[in-house]
This record gives C-alpha cells, sequence and structure tokens, in this order.
C-alpha cells in the first residue's frame, strides 16, 4: 500500500476504521470459519503485527493456510504483487 491510498479517504471515516481494528475482538468468529482459508502476512508488517493477525488467525481457523512473505511490510500486495498473484491462483485452483 502506497502512503497515498489512506489520502482518498475522509479523517473522520478513516479514524472511525481505525478505532473499530483496534478495539474490536474478532477472534471468538474465527471458530465459525468453514470453507478454506488463505492467509498471507508479510513477517515485517509493522501496521498489523504478523504474530497479533496472520498467525493468530491460522490458529482460530481450522482449515486455513498461512503464507508467510519474509521482510514483506503491510502492503506486500505492492511490494510482492507476482508472488502474491501466483499464490492465490495456485490456492484457488486447490
Amino acid at each position: 500500500m502506497t502512503t497515498g491510498t489512506a489520502l482518498h479517504a475522509g479523517l473522520k471515516p478513516t479514524l472511525a476504521c481505525a478505532e473499530a481494528f483496534s478495539h474490536t475482538d474478532f477472534r471468538p468468529d474465527l471458530a465459525s470459519f468453514r470453507v478454506p482459508t488463505l492467509i498471507i502476512h508479510g513477517t515485517a508488517d509493522k501496521t498489523v503485527p504478523i504474530d497479533a493477525a496472520g498467525r493468530a488467525a491460522a490458529k482460530g481457523i481450522a482449515s486455513s493456510t498461512l503464507i508467510e512473505y519474509e521482510g514483506a511490510p503491510h502492503g506486500l500486495n505492492a511490494t510482492e504483487s507476482d508472488r502474491l498473484t501466483s499464490d492465490l491462483l495456485s490456492f484457488v485452483r486447490g
């Protein structure tokens, strides 16, 4: 993600979103997932740390696959776009 992406939203909804994400605990919902789930997370994500998000989600979702991108930041869709596309296609194709 580029730093300019967040500038497309207004300040009030951006702050409300950050508040909701930082104060809502979705962990109890993870056990309800009944479909194969792919989780891709960068190990260098400083915005949403991998231990608190990606790895925790993988532990809580029974049929999940976690792929860690070593050294990748929060916006890995921009920095790792080719690998991400390949991993998504592989997962969908099963």
